[in-house]
């Protein structure tokens, strides 16, 4: 049944809310943990404890809405609301049940106080959506009812309709159990034929075969088998009973096949796609780098300029010290000319070396980022290789069940050698394909 559950305040409009005479038929079935023995006393006791603490939201609201035809007894709606509360952790809070019918449906609303009157604290209730989702893909599954897309995941999907990012995420993600568990789920709970079923299983990437020893299993496009029966936890005979005789399906071996038969062209495209956009990368870098060279040739003819105009100029004033005529004479005699030589000498020394200096800092700091741009394009083929490699292993594992495609056929396994990189900083062997 569908959980819609929201943390509030507004006690005397819930209640009113409640007990809308609009229903056909309210039913306050049951209060717990109130002084009061009707709803809108239990809310205002609620709202009235709850002043004693800074919580505004200090009610919890729940509503449970099974399948318009389904016939959901009593017991099954408390039991919902038993597994709610233990998940949410509200066991022994203040807690009302209501039931209202209306249009020939019969749904349930179930409201908690938050507040624990000892404490005087809130119950606090993280990710309260996606467990109150958990638990109602459980209550479809356990009373067979047909599940709505809201709540199936996609997450395992037709991998023949990935984009190359797609691809890419599902290899670095490690396929957890539990959502294989839910998506076989899904699939069961969202079909009411073979047919159907065949279809909600490759929407989410497996196939339906005959297994071995296992009766109907789900084949995924990596070759995992997994037990209809004991992944969904469905009896074989009720399997059985939907799906017809497992005669009819394909063995695994064919099933393999046609997933590989599917997978290959896509990974084809996979490979053509990732060789584009490596040129295309690898092109751009080309451009940066040039443009990069360019900007540093013009920072160096600037800087030499510079240095010319100013070493000219100091040359000059330099010059300038030294006295003409018989003030020249007296200079040379006193011995202050050459103290002046001494000192434009020295000058001069410091004045290159200072030159040298700038130059210097100069180099270093174009060839600072000339190295970040190397450091870049030597990490984008890093990972450019290792998808290719990754296309590559995956299309000679397909291959390897016997599916003959125009890329095996021209490529084939004995192709494989190493590959040395000559534009990363450090030699790395990769394997790939001569094609790629």
């Amino acid at each position: 049944m569908i959980l819609n559950a929201s943390q509030r305040g507004g006690a005397q409009q819930l209640a009113a809310h409640l007990l809308n005479d609009e229903n056909e038929n309210i039913d306050v079935h049951s209060l717990r943990g109130f002084a009061s023995a009707d709803l809108k006393g239990a809310f205002v006791e609620a709202h009235a404890i709850a002043k004693g603490t800074k919580c505004s939201q200090f009610l919890f609201s729940l509503s449970l809405s099974p399948p318009p035809d389904a016939a959901v007894s009593t017991q099954a709606f408390e039991d919902a609301i038993d597994q709610v509360e233990h998940a949410l952790g509200l066991e022994g809070q203040p807690r009302a049940i209501v039931f209202h019918e209306k249009e020939g449906r019969r749904h349930a609303h179930a409201v908690w106080s938050r507040i624990n009157p000892k404490t005087m604290t809130a119950v606090p209730l993280p990710l309260f959506k996606l467990k109150l989702r958990e638990i109602s893909r459980g209550l479809y599954l356990e009373h067979g009812w047909t599940m709505p897309k809201g709540l199936t995941d996609s997450e395992l999907r037709d991998p023949t309709n990935f984009t190359l990012a797609d691809w890419q995420q599902a290899k670095r993600a490690e396929r957890d159990p539990r959502d294989i568990k839910r998506a076989l789920q899904d699939a069961w709970a969202l079909t009411d034929s073979k047919a159907s079923y065949i279809a909600a299983l490759a929407e989410r990437g497996f196939k339906l075969a005959r297994g071995d020893r296992r009766g109907f299993v789900a084949l995924d496009h990596e070759g995992e088998v997994y037990a209809i029966a004991r992944w969904t936890g469905i009896k074989t005979k009720d399997v059985r009973a939907k799906l017809g005789p497992e005669k009819d399906l394909p063995a695994l071996d064919e099933a393999r096949q046609a997933f590989a038969a599917e997978l290959i062209p896509r990974l084809e495209q996979f490979r053509e796609e990732a060789k584009a956009r490596r040129d295309r990368d690898l092109s751009l870098f080309n451009e940066q780098r040039q443009a990069l060279t360019d900007k540093h040739k013009a920072e160096r003819s600037a800087l030499a300029q510079k240095q010319a105009k100013r070493w000219k100029e100091e040359l000059a004033a330099r010059q300038r010290r030294y006295r003409r005529g018989l003030f020249g004479l007296w200079d040379r005699l006193t011995g202050k000319h050459g103290a002046i030589a001494a000192q434009n000498v020295k000058e001069t020394k410091a004045a290159a070396e200072r030159d040298a200096k700038e130059l210097d800092a100069l180099i270093n700091s174009q060839l600072t980022n000339r190295r970040k741009l190397q450091v870049q394009k030597a990490q984008a083929l890093k990972r450019y290789r290792s998808q290719e490699r990754d296309i590559a292993l995956a299309i000679v594992k397909l291959n390897s069940l016997g599916v003959i495609t125009k890329y095996s056929e021209a490529t084939p396994m004995k192709t494989y050698i190493h590959h040395q990189s000559h534009d990363s900083p450090c030699d790395q062997k990769i394997p790939i394909l001569l094609s790629l």
